[in-house]
């Protein structure tokens, strides 16, 4: 930096003489020759820090020429060194009337701005530069640190980490709130990591004291973190078509599964436990098990009992300031239909969850699973055609527009799966699309506002080979294709003591071209849920 000023200095000295040398030729009119000495004199005694001394000359150059965009830059600047930003941004809001395109002058007007905690004023600027210039001096500090004002944690986190600075005390700051945005992100490494560069830079600076603390807290906060979670629910619902008997229709068999009794009130309980096992820098690895049971009072044969273990395993990070989560899963779940053993799943699923911003998120899985219906052997052997047990490839993508600190969001996304069934009857492509939203009412309860959330998905299915069995009237006619509908709309109220009460809608809506597989089904619940 000394050689460049040095540089500098002699490149302005040439400017003097020639402007000396032009200013004894030209008429005792001529004004612009002594204008660029006084301002090449400013610059001078600016970089010298003799800042009285600049002030003084950049005034002389203004009585001269008042719209001399130099010289008001160099004002403000001056300005800024004598601590005083409100005339800065006198003489530099002038400039940039003149010159609107000019970077370097809408980036000092923010940093006026930002001096006087004008956050309103400085922020559009400081932004704009910011797009243009990214690694222009302390740029990335201050909008890194407005965006932190605003609670854009993760928007904060990228400005500082693309941002550059040499002052030491901004370089510390830049560190300290990055380590303030992603301790509220949920990545204490990565906090722990910032605030130790904060303290390496500055050990003994006023900021070293709050930064300690920091990183205390968050080391203790990650220990105290808890690790076993459980959800207990318990609830009635009413089922218009638990047995999900057909729609009406011409065929025969449709018509006959259609005298089934279906309609039934009935009570559900579950039970989800998880404990995180293993927790070592952005590492974890937990464990679960969750049981389901629905009691249908009217048709008893339709009593589900599930039982679900799971083992997970996530990695937290962040890519250009960005956090990340990157997720394993393997699930075993077994199913009983009326107390016999009905289905046995084997699931293992791989996510990558990115937080653009504070207003989006995006998810991208796939899974795998295994499907074994048990007990079917009165059907497979007559008609291996119709043996379900399959293996489901999926693979989709969402992604969810957040506002108000996730109180209300939007979720959009698509699923593509192949279904390869031992049966050719179940063999099928499916393509599913998927929406919802959740909006949080204003409604100020000491435990929390009630929300209303509504969660759609359509999945179009066709099957590859000539259903063997249906139409009864003409099998081996047709290719089945099926497109099912879920409506779920579910009102949610938190309580004290970390209880909620949930009313919930369901409609289930299918359509096929082979009638015995179209149906309508609705349920209603009303459920009492408790977390720890």
């Amino acid at each position: 930096m000394d050689v460049l000023k040095a540089a500098r200095h002699v490149v302005l000295s040439i400017g003097l003489v020639v402007g000396l040398l032009l200013s004894s030729s030209l008429p005792a009119g001529a004004q612009r020759p002594d204008i660029d000495i006084l301002v090449n004199q400013a610059i001078i005694a600016y970089d010298d820090k003799r800042f009285t001394d600049a002030l003084t000359l950049l005034q002389d150059a203004l009585r001269l020429d008042p719209n001399n965009v130099e010289a008001l830059y160099y004002t403000g600047l001056t300005y800024l060194a004598l601590k005083d930003p409100s005339h800065a941004v006198e003489v530099l809001e002038k400039a940039r009337a003149k010159a609107p395109q000019d970077i370097s002058i809408r980036y000092q007007l923010g940093v006026a701005y930002f001096t006087l905690e004008q956050y309103d004023k400085a922020e559009p600027l400081l932004t704009e530069v910011f797009k243009e210039q990214p690694q222009l001096e302390n740029v990335g500090y201050y909008v890194g640190f407005m965006r932190y004002r605003k609670k854009d944690y993760e928007g904060a986190l990228r400005a500082f980490t693309s941002g550059t600075a040499t002052d030491p005390n901004i370089r510390q700051l830049t560190r300290f709130y990055s380590g303030l945005s992603a301790a509220i992100l949920g990545l204490p490494e990565r906090a722990v990591a910032e605030v130790d560069e904060a303290l390496r830079i500055e050990p003994s600076s006023p900021l070293s004291g709050p930064a300690e603390r920091l990183r205390e807290n968050i080391v203790a906060a990650r220990e105290r973190e808890q690790r076993f979670h459980a959800v207990l629910r318990l609830g009635g619902f009413y089922d218009t078509n638990v047995a999900v008997n057909p729609r009406p229709s011409s065929d025969p068999l449709a018509e006959q599964l259609r005298q089934r009794k279906s309609q039934t009130p009935g009570e559900l309980a579950i039970a989800q436990l998880e404990y995180n096992f293993y927790r070592q820098g952005p590492w974890e690895a937990t464990a679960g098990y969750s049981f389901f049971q629905t009691i249908n009072n009217n048709v008893s044969f339709f009593n589900l009992q599930n039982h679900l273990g799971s083992l997970g395993l996530t990695y937290k990070g962040t890519v250009a300031g960005m956090p990340y989560l990157l997720g394993s899963q393997y699930t075993y779940d077994f199913l009983t239909l009326d107390n016999a053993a009905f289905l046995q799943r084997h699931t293992g699923t791989l996510s990558a969850t990115l937080v653009e911003n504070a207003g989006n998120l995006t998810t991208l899985f796939g899974r795998i699973q295994g499907k074994d219906f048990l007990n079917d052997v009165l059907i497979v052997i007559p008609v291996p055609q119709e043996n379900r047990d399959a293996m489901n490839y999926l693979g989709g993508l969402t992604h969810i527009f957040r506002f108000a600190g996730d109180k209300h969001f939007l979720r959009l996304g698509y699923q593509y799966d192949r279904e390869l069934a031992d049966g050719i009857d179940y063999t099928y492509s499916g393509h599913r699309l998927t929406a919802g939203g959740q909006v949080t009412l204003p409604f100020d309860f000491a435990w929390g506002a009630p929300r209303i959330r509504y969660d759609y998905e359509v999945h179009f299915r066709h099957y590859n080979n000539l259903n063997a069995v249906f139409p009864v009237t003409a099998p081996g006619t047709l290719k089945r294709h099926d497109t099912e509908q879920l409506h779920d709309l579910r009102l949610e109220q938190p309580l004290p003591h970390n209880f909620q009460i949930a009313a919930e809608f369901q409609a289930s809506l299918d359509r096929s071209n082979l009638a015995v597989f179209s149906y309508d089904r609705q349920v209603v619940f009303l459920i009492l849920s408790w977390f720890y």
